[in-house]
């Protein structure tokens, strides 16, 4: 006799084990039987939090026996030496990347190749300028640096604060009946911030290394919470890099909208937007249209690229 099949919506994964949320709102402990695999992806973690999947039921325990099709996911490669890929989180309505320009310090670059991914897989993204109550004198300066970088990039930044309660109420309002994954390095605040939004959540939190003005890793696994006004929030572990998967180099400009706009007054359809004559977005980048930091991520990520084509395996 067959057993009876049932769908649900994966809340939390440690790496055996899975929470996977049923129709009816129980939560169900499930493990996989044997290895899952998925069309097109080598990833690490055949299952993520976001995933919507089909399980039965063995002595009140779940086996998941498959996952359903994507909307999309944020992924990045999950070492820098590894060729396999990690998924963050899969079927978001919207992604918000907590930065820090200072304790601790999140490198400009490390913002571009997460913007590039969430482009890629059309997932919209909000960078929360985080800890702002920290933030004043040259500090001040420096965190209106970084503001200014991404919305003239074109990208909504939002500042906020536990402490003092800046940009919560906003941030409630952005979330709201959503699947919102939040996302950044370690120590930037983000397990904080969640429970700030939600009282009801209680994220294990963390302190910043003196020594090292550098987070320590608080959040171990993938989680997903539902917030009381409606609306899941998905927890991830800091990350230090992030390497960039399946990003062809064609199409890179394509995830930079702020030098995506200027490809077109290019005089070759080909255009690297490296040395070519007659390039737009050269032009504009020597004239202050596109940030200095953005056109110089840009070609590091396509220095990368070239590197991975020559150098497959």
């Amino acid at each position: 006799m067959e057993k009876e099949v049932f769908d649900g919506l994966v809340m939390k994964s440690t790496g055996s084990w899975y929470e996977v949320r049923s129709s009816s709102g129980d939560h169900i402990r499930c493990t996989v039987r044997g290895k899952l695999r998925l069309k097109g992806v080598k990833s690490t973690n055949p299952i993520a939090v976001g995933d919507r999947v089909s399980y039965a039921l063995e002595d009140e325990i779940g086996v998941i026996t498959a996952v359903h099709d994507r909307k999309n996911y944020i992924i990045r490669k999950s070492s820098n030496l590894s060729r396999e890929s990690h998924i963050l989180a899969a079927n978001l309505d919207q992604a918000f990347l907590v930065v820090t320009p200072e304790f601790p310090k999140t490198p400009l670059e490390f913002i571009d190749r997460f913007l590039v991914t969430s482009e890629a897989y059309r997932i919209p993204t909000s960078i929360i300028l985080n800890k702002i109550d920290l933030f004043d004198g040259e500090l001040k300066e420096l965190a209106d640096y970084y503001r200014s970088i991404y919305e003239h990039a074109g990208y909504e930044v939002i500042e906020t604060s536990a402490k003092k309660n800046i940009g919560i109420d906003y941030i409630k309002e952005k979330i709201k009946n959503k699947i919102t994954v939040f996302s950044g390095n370690s120590g930037v605040g983000k397990s904080t911030l969640i429970n700030c939004i939600d009282s009801n959540v209680k994220l294990k939190t963390g302190s910043i290394s003196l020594y090292h003005l550098k987070g320590k890793h608080t959040t171990t696994f993938y989680e997903m919470v539902e917030v009381a006004f409606g609306g899941f929030i998905i927890d991830t572990p800091g990350i230090k890099g992030f390497g960039l998967v399946d990003i062809n180099q064609n199409d890179l400009s394509h995830y930079f909208p702020d030098i995506f706009k200027f490809a077109n007054g290019c005089k070759f359809d080909n255009c690297t937007h490296v040395h070519e004559p007659g390039c737009s977005v050269i032009k504009a980048a020597e004239k202050g249209y596109i940030g200095e930091t953005r056109y110089n991520s840009y070609l590091s990520i396509l220095a990368d690229s070239e590197e991975k084509y020559r150098n497959p395996f």
